[in-house]
């Protein structure tokens, strides 16, 4: 958690360096925009999936696994079926 902060503000200040190629007008605007607009998308998306999307798939596995393992401990135990 300690890193989100750094990490969202690097992300959006290359998004927000890159607005104004985005509405540029200039001598090669139409070059600029073409580059500027999927870098723009790129860099949003990997910051939403490294913040939020794949911390929560860590936390998903990791319950996972610490479930089959506490099942597979409890029906250890159980299957001795002679009380030790």
């Amino acid at each position: 958690m300690e890193r989100i902060r750094p990490m969202s503000m690097a992300g959006l200040a290359n998004v927000l360096g890159l607005i104004p190629v985005m509405w540029a007008t200039g001598t090669g605007a139409d070059v600029m925009k073409r580059l500027a607009a999927p870098m723009v998308g790129g860099v949003f998306s990997a910051m939403l999936l490294t913040l939020f999307v794949i911390p929560a798939i860590y936390v998903f596995w990791r319950w996972q696994t610490e479930v089959k393992l506490e099942g597979a401990r409890g029906s250890g135990l159980e299957a001795r079926g002679d009380g030790r």
